[in-house]
């Protein structure tokens, strides 16, 4: 069994890279939910959605996000109205986002509706949620506290980061399934090309996670989401160096610290400061055979650290 922890984008496409190598009930995939929120009164899962939308084929690629053959005239509607039209719900989307929030209103939990949605979606791997208690990333900018969503997409994650909070992550569970598959001795946990604050962040903040990852015994390895200083999508290279350090493979390294066992890389990005064991890629995925490719080198690299 491989576990990999995601954010949206970027993890979305090494996931997909994953599945294509791997038997689906080798697969289990960990999304972050700290970008969920309420919007017009629904429940909405930004990154759950775009791991869905990927491995199901249904992604938007033009965009980078949401559903192909998207329409918007829900949208447009409603910015006729004068409704809030910052967050963009294309309609096919928009029917994902009302049928999840009805069923959790009815008490349906968060992983079951994602798993039945994967199911008629036909996707063959796991997709968990990291938990089914809420958490929302909430961040103090340099105009005070901001919640998520407000910040990345409304403000297009202009304001300096001082701080970021995971507010409901002390009190939330880990996806009871998430702990039952790292006690089943995973062959690897892998660490997404997703943003390390605000993606992966909020997954490690679950209580008791870490130290279930350690006694997996399984070998940690993480994918750069920085290329030569620069992030490929997203705030990531800016919220590095609004933490004062050097966007960079090294900074990725010494941000997860001794959980790591292994980081892929760009090759030119190579220090010798870098903690862990190296081991050079191509990480910039813009093909179905680069996302394998990818995906390939991340399993050797699994094999060779256990």
């Amino acid at each position: 069994m491989i576990i990999a922890l995601s954010g949206g984008v970027g993890g979305a496409k090494l996931a997909l890279g994953l599945a294509q190598l791997l038997p689906a009930e080798e697969l289990c995939i960990v999304a972050n939910t700290g970008d969920d929120f309420e919007h017009f009164g629904l429940t909405v899962c930004p990154d759950i959605d775009t791991l869905t939308y990927t491995l199901a084929g249904l992604d938007n690629r033009q965009l980078g996000w949401g559903r192909q053959d998207e329409s918007w005239a829900f949208m447009e509607t409603l910015g006729t109205l004068g409704g809030e039209d910052w967050f963009r719900l294309g309609d096919r989307d928009l029917a994902l986002h009302v049928l999840r929030s009805h069923r959790l209103r009815a008490g349906e939990s968060l992983s079951a509706i994602t798993d039945d949605i994967r199911t008629r979606l036909q996707i063959g791997p796991r997709l968990l949620p990291m938990s089914d208690d809420p958490v929302r990333t909430r961040l103090l900018t340099d105009e005070g506290w901001m919640d998520f969503q407000p910040w990345f997409v409304g403000r297009r994650a202009a304001p300096a980061v001082r701080r970021i909070d995971f507010t409901g992550a002390a009190a939330a569970r880990p996806q009871g399934a998430l702990l039952a598959a790292l006690a089943a001795r995973p062959r690897a946990v892998v660490i997404c090309p997703s943003n390390p604050f605000i993606s992966i962040g909020p997954i490690l903040a679950l209580p008791g996670l870490r130290d279930a990852i350690r006694a997996s015994g399984a070998p940690v390895i993480a994918v750069s989401p920085i290329i030569a200083g620069q992030a490929v999508k997203g705030p990531t290279a800016k919220m590095f160096a609004d933490a004062g350090a050097a966007p960079s493979a090294a900074s990725v390294a010494a941000h997860y610290g001794d959980l790591l066992d292994g980081l892929v890389l760009e090759a030119g990005d190579l220090t010798p400061d870098i903690a862990p064991r190296c081991f050079p890629a191509r990480t910039l995925m813009t093909t179905q055979e680069d996302k394998i490719a990818l995906a390939r080198i991340v399993l050797a690299a699994a094999e060779a650290l256990r």
